[in-house]
């Protein structure tokens, strides 16, 4: 990379009295690379260029961005500690705040027990914070309640891929291979408006011949180009995956000299999905009997494909079922450890990988440990320097955070890089249960809804003002470069810990002075684990275009392709699973005639918290909206622009009616980058799934109800703060429990 940086390609690049520092986008998994914009004299930030040598985004870079810049000197960064009295905040300083979390987190813990404080994090963070934030949870508070945002991103394909090939590591291949793949499956992935920059090496492989088969409840932009779109219903990925995987036995489509080498219960599976005929399979889906023979076919026939999927297969309750079953399609034709072949979840925030790997998980220790192994405590607790007598037990889920608060078990909580009063579902639920916090304190770079709540805001730096890595998609662990120097007086997210550690009294543990120190350690952390980072040093990522884990020593060349001889199962071979079809949680009936689903729009991530604050983004996406197909439209009167009201068992919103024939007609969609009034997630379902407890944000059973043209809408949801008291809907406690799927909860 040193010689491209000062290439006549690059050097064109640079004006006047400015300088290019090379880094990271801030936002998805694909981590494009970019060169950021510095003025030599100020430091400030002036624009961005994308990175051409960077193999994932090779110059592209999508709306976010390219405007991703703008967000690391808004005007609205939080640039002191705030401290809440007679509900205002107030500026205060680094003193004065750690003064009020020591004194309540001390008393807290002495009067309800270490517990009672807990951690709640975040994967937009770099691999160094994200390891640090299990070692403070864990070391400076002692407490076993630690879980992270990515619960209601990647953890069913993390359960899935743990179920079945024995490794979470969200791609086995690299994306440079993509060109060279002839079928692209891709289910429940919106790649052109969440993962734009993906698409350019699926046209790549599209102008080779390469077929497409997209499985999505709507016409998303890649199913428009598809050579088959499977229009199931929402929450029938399993029933899908199973037909087709019956299609593939009774084709003879399977690779079985792979599968009697690499894989273990072939005969159980195939016995499992015996009765999916395609036309139960199309029963249960909806989709039409000779789509999923193309379908079929095209996957069957094809001697190098890929399996994709994100959101709309994993957040169900079901999740990892889906996760399981789509993998073991790729097992069946003997595409994972192969040159252009294999399986992926497309990672929606920008260190999802790393992120879930290092001890941000209730149950995990760093290089994807288990919390319950003791030999896994015993090398972790020497890293660290603790006795292993003194590592808390494995915790509950992010959702299951909320049920600990209501029972008051959870008294406080330390929020990292993240926005549940946004991100969660069941938000009635959720804003109640911080009301209900003794002490609440958060971390972020700008007030998000979720800090409203809050007794004390702390500065958190931007991406751009710190360094470390961070892993994409692709399991590529690469480098964040600090552009400039913290705005004001925020600091890393790291050193934040590090300070509330030491007057915790835990300071020893905590003897970091740059991220770079924690990096070494982690290293050395990671050593020996699943995800073995131990082998991976900031020069060779530097050299070359980044490192893929497993990576166990310096001369390691890092592992691009994942399972080429063994999976990660304890005799090397694959587990096929055998599962037994559940519907969603909740499903739509007389009362409740219309499913409702959720997702991205291309000029916003995730709760928006961020872009939303970006003129452009919001210029171009300022308000959700509802997809609704015309026929259903026109049974309830409505036209584009009508204001409707969608309601569930849990809440109410009225957005705006969008009309297209790019949705099934029993079905709705609306996205998901807005709070307060305007969050959808006061509607969906927190139905977990069994094992990876993810909510089943994708599936829930709604009433739509046309209200009068001058029906106001909602308040700006970045600037009004939420009451003190907030309602919340008594079916939680059915909702929660709904992986059990007894008729109770269908039909309530």
């Amino acid at each position: 990379m040193s010689d491209f940086l000062t290439s006549p390609e690059v050097q064109n690049l640079i004006k006047p009295g400015e300088k290019l520092i090379t880094t990271h986008c801030c936002y998805c998994g694909m981590q494009c690379g970019m060169h950021i914009r510095v003025d030599e004299k100020t430091g400030a930030v002036k624009g961005v260029e994308p990175r051409y040598d960077f193999p994932v985004n090779k110059g592209k870079l999508c709306p976010k961005g390219v405007t991703a810049y703008q967000t690391i000197e808004h005007p609205d960064r939080i640039m002191t500690p705030l401290i809440k009295r007679n509900g205002k905040f107030e500026k205060a300083t680094w003193e004065e705040a750690l003064d009020v979390i020591e004194a309540n987190f001390k008393r807290i813990q002495r009067e309800h027990g270490k517990d009672a404080v807990s951690v709640f994090g975040g994967v937009s963070m770099t691999n160094e914070k994200c390891y640090l934030v299990g070692k403070y949870a864990r070391v400076a508070l002692g407490t076993r309640f630690i879980d992270y945002n990515g619960r209601f991103c990647m953890s069913s394909a993390a359960g899935g891929f743990l179920k079945t090939l024995g490794i979470d590591r969200g791609a086995t291949l690299p994306w440079t291979e993509f060109e060279h793949v002839d079928t692209f499956f891709v289910a429940g992935s919106n790649i052109a408006e969440c993962h734009p920059t993906t698409t350019q090496h699926i046209w790549k492989a599209k102008d080779k011949g390469a077929k497409i088969i997209v499985a999505d409840p709507r016409e998303i932009p890649m199913a428009r180009v598809a050579d088959v779109h499977l229009d199931l219903k929402p929450g029938t990925d399993a029933a899908l995956a199973m037909g087709l995987l019956n299609f593939l036995v009774e084709h003879d489509y399977v690779d079985q000299a792979y599968v009697d080498e690499r894989c273990d219960n072939y005969e159980e599976l195939k016995a499992s999905v015996r009765d999916w005929t395609l036309e139960r399979t199309s029963e249960v889906t909806g989709v039409a009997i000779e789509k999923l023979e193309k379908a079929g076919h095209i996957y069957g026939k094809s001697p190098r494909s890929v399996m994709l999927f994100a959101r709309g297969v994993e957040q169900q309750s079901k999740g990892v079922d889906n996760v399981s079953l789509y993998t073991s399609m790729a097992l069946l034709r003997g595409m994972i450890g192969k040159f252009a072949s294999g399986v992926a979840t497309m990672t929606g925030q920008g260190n999802g990988q790393g992120g879930r790997e290092h001890g941000q998980k209730a149950d995990l220790l760093p290089g994807y440990r288990k919390l319950t192994d003791p030999k896994a405590i015993e090398y972790v607790s020497g890293v660290w320097g603790i006795d292993p007598s003194e590592m808390p037990k494995p915790g509950v889920s992010a959702f299951e955070m909320f049920d600990e608060i209501q029972a008051g078990t959870i008294r406080a909580m330390h929020l990292m890089c993240s926005n549940p009063a946004v991100s969660a579902p069941n938000l009635p639920y959720v804003w109640d249960s911080f009301n209900k916090l003794d002490f609440f304190v958060v971390s972020d770079f700008f007030m998000s809804e979720s800090c409203e709540f809050a007794d004390v805001v702390l500065p958190a730096c931007s991406w751009a003002e710190d360094e470390g890595t961070t892993t994409n998609l692709e399991g590529r662990v690469i480098r964040i470069r600090k552009v400039r120097e913290p705005l004001g007086d925020s600091l890393p997210d790291w050193e934040i810990m590090k300070r509330i550690a030491e007057r915790m009294g835990r300071g020893q543990y905590f003897p970091y002075e740059t991220a770079r120190d924690i990096w070494e350690e982690f290293r050395i952390a990671t050593k020996g684990g699943a995800a073995d980072y131990s082998g991976i040093t900031w020069e060779r990522i530097d050299d070359e275009y980044g490192v893929f884990w497993p990576c166990p020593s310096e001369d390691h060349p890092g592992t691009p392709t994942m399972f080429k001889e063994r999976f990660g199962t304890a005799n090397g071979k694959a587990n096929l699973p055998v599962v037994t079809y559940r519907p969603a949680g909740e499903y739509a009936n007389e009362e409740y005639p219309v499913t409702l689903t959720t997702g991205r729009v291309v000029f916003h991530y995730l709760s928006g918290n961020q872009t939303r604050r970006v003129d452009f983004l919001s210029t171009m996406s300022k308000l959700p909206f509802v997809e609704i197909h015309p026929e259903l439209a026109s049974s309830y009167g409505l036209q584009t622009g009508d204001k409707v009201e969608l309601r569930t068992r849990r809440g109410s919103i009225v957005v705006e009616a969008r009309l297209t024939k790019a949705i099934r007609k029993d079905t709705v969609f609306v996205p998901y980058h807005w709070g307060k009034e305007l969050a959808i997630n006061q509607l969906t379902n927190p139905c977990l799934d069994p094992m990876s407890r993810m909510p089943e944000f994708k599936v829930c059973a709604v009433q739509m109800k046309k209200l009068p043209a001058n029906t106001p809408l909602h308040i700006n949801p970045l600037t009004v703060p939420l009451g003190s008291s907030v309602p919340f809907m008594a079916d939680h406690a059915i909702a929660t429990s709904c992986h059990v799927m007894d008729e109770e909860v269908h039909t309530k």
